[in-house]
Order: C-alpha cells, then structure tokens, then sequence
C-alpha cells in the first residue's frame, strides 16, 4: 500500500462503501487522511527538503479531553488519539496467519490493538509493523495482557500464507500475541465497513489505498481510543518516519495499551 497511485473509476466496484458511524464513536472514513488523499497532497507541496514529514496536530495546542494522564498532549496530538465512547467493537471471525479461525469475542479480558494492514504493502504498513514491535517491548510486565491485530485489505492477497510471511518479514511473530487476519473477501469487506475503513483495490498490479487507523480496545471488548498512523515521504516518494517519531509512537502504543490493562 502506498500513496502513490489515484484511484481509478473501477475502485467502486472493489471498495465497499463507508458505513455511518455509531453516535459517540470516531469514524476514520471522515477523520483520517486516507492514501488517496495524501497522494495528493505530496503532489502540490513543494519539497524544501529531503523528505517531508506529515504534520499533525499543533503539539502545543489544547488537549484532548479524555485522554490517560501519563499520555503527553505532545504525543497525543502527534497520534492524532482521540477517547471513543465505551461501545462494543464490531465483532468478526476471521483466519489468522497460522491457519486459526478466532473470533474477536475470543480475545475478551486482553487489551487488543487493532490496525488495518496490506500484506504486500511496502510503504506505511511495515512503518506500523515495527511500531507494533517497539510497542510489544515497551510493555513489559503487561506484555502478556495485550495482543496486536491486523486485518487484511488487500484482496488480491488474502491467502493464510500471505498473512504468514509479511508477519515474519516484519518480526511480527517476534510478538506472542499477534494475530494477522484474513478470510473471504465478503467476511472482509463487512468488517472493513463496520470500522469505517475504505478500502479502494482497482486492480491486483495498483496499490491498496486505505483508511489509516489503529483502534484500541479494552478488556471488556469496547472501543476505548483511536489513533491515526501518519508518515512522511522522501523527495523520491519512500515512506519515511524519523526515528524519533517511531519511536515516540512505539511508546505511546504501549502507554495507552497499559492504562486498559489496569
């Protein structure tokens, strides 16, 4: 998945169309940039640098209501994170990348955090990948109360095997709780719309172009926050994100994940 390509006419055949939030909950369809979107953006900035960094909220802005007190507004604001209303997270049965069925009611008492990957994606997705494994690290103790999840995208990948070996490309099995989903594309497609997250697939040679959103969900199985993954471009039009930045997001992952934990 990368921002490079437009969406095509034929994306609304492959895209399922963005379901209408649930009152109270964020909807990444109208709050997050999605791929398309930047795509455009990088096109008309001009570049004065050797890459461009996305920007996000004035760090030194207000703060957000609702978010833990060991969270930075810097950091909130830099995670784009913002506090749902307790509701139950849409529920799914999907196939992870070692051939188990499970059901997200399956994951209760666990804290989940849940993004939305392209297993053959080279630009955002393995930027997410390894803030996941920072995440995992910075937890400590609470490592075993958490799991990572990704939900497949890209439907011309959609095979366990795929799941299989983007996750052990990424280190993502380095992680004991990490789960990469996949299934048939309808069973996708109906849990792309109930998290709000488009999906625009014009053909298997273009690029996934999706919604960017990492959900966090408590214990009890209810959405709790919602992030938006973001990265800068090289003037050669590589995802970039400084490490500074990766870093930060690893630990605030991590901080947010461990304030659900109790």
């Amino acid at each position: 998945m990368t921002p490079k390509s437009a969406p095509g006419q034929q994306a609304a055949d492959a895209a399922p169309a963005a379901a209408p939030g649930r009152p109270g909950r964020g909807k990444p369809g109208s709050r997050v940039l999605t791929f398309g979107m930047i795509a455009v953006v990088l096109a008309a900035a001009i570049v004065v640098a050797a890459y461009v960094v996305v920007r996000h909220r004035d760090a030194a802005g207000p703060r957000p209501s609702g978010i833990p007190a060991d969270i930075s507004t810097s950091l909130a604001n830099m995670m784009l994170l913002s506090p749902l209303e307790r509701q139950a997270a849409p529920g799914f049965t999907l196939t992870d990348q070692s051939g188990r069925t499970m059901a997200l009611s399956s994951l209760r008492g666990k804290v989940v955090v849940l993004e939305f990957m392209d297993p053959h994606c080279v630009d955002i997705c393995p930027i997410v990948s390894q803030e996941f494994v920072d995440a995992y690290h910075d937890l400590g103790a609470a490592a075993s109360k958490v799991v990572f999840v990704a939900i497949n995208v890209n439907q011309y990948h959609a095979s366990v095997a795929d799941m299989a070996a983007y996750s052990r490309q990424h280190a993502l099995t380095t992680i004991p709780g990490w789960h990469f989903f996949t299934g048939p594309l309808p069973a996708l497609q109906a849990t792309w719309r109930a998290y709000n997250i488009e999906v625009e697939a014009p053909n298997p040679n273009a690029d996934i172009i999706h919604t960017s959103a990492v959900y966090f969900i408590d214990p009890q199985g209810r959405e709790a926050f919602l992030a938006s993954p973001m990265v800068g471009h090289t003037s050669k039009g590589t995802a970039f994100l400084p490490a500074g930045q990766l870093g930060a997001w690893g630990k605030g992952i991590a901080l947010i994940a461990r304030h659900l934990a109790g």
